[in-house]
């Protein structure tokens, strides 16, 4: 979880939503990647996206079998429709997401009987500092914005 911590600060640093994701396979990081929504205009380069389609390439096949996903933020409903869809067997993540988690909060998909894959799901890990991480982000980033509106235009 070190290492997805690693991969928001990236994000952090480029003013994305600090979000980082590492896949494991192994003992061995396979694959990396952090949010990229605002730096690509692209509303599906969320880090566990971006991890995936690097891990897939690495692997020369869509099955992730026998890997483990690392992230800070519960996965969305689009990413963990990704992690299914690719066979990822676990996911870990740090914190809870109440406004669009898919892995408890909202939703919880790792284990509908309706699907064809389970994920087994370790949450909670390193939670205070993933949770940390993203409040004092978005802290930074409602300050910003009042700072701005509070400028008078000459």
């Amino acid at each position: 979880m070190r290492r997805a911590i690693a991969e928001a600060r990236k994000a952090e640093a480029k003013e994305e939503v600090p979000i980082g994701c590492v896949i494991v396979r192994g003992g061995r990081i396979i694959a990396r990647g952090h949010n990229l929504r605002e730096t690509s205009q692209d509303p599906a380069a969320h880090a566990e996206l971006i991890a995936i389609r690097k891990a897939a390439r690495k692997l020369g096949s869509w099955r992730l079998l026998d890997t483990t996903l690392y992230v800070t933020l519960e996965p969305c409903t689009m990413c963990m429709g990704a992690i299914i869809l690719s066979r990822i067997p676990a996911v870990v993540f740090g914190c809870f997401d109440p406004k669009a988690g898919a892995a408890g909060s909202l939703f919880d998909l790792s284990n509908d009987p309706r699907l064809n894959h389970t994920v087994r799901l370790l949450p909670r890990v390193l939670e205070l500092e993933c949770s940390t991480i993203l409040s004092n982000f978005f802290a930074a980033l409602r300050s910003r914005k009042r700072a701005e509106r509070m400028v008078v235009p000459k």
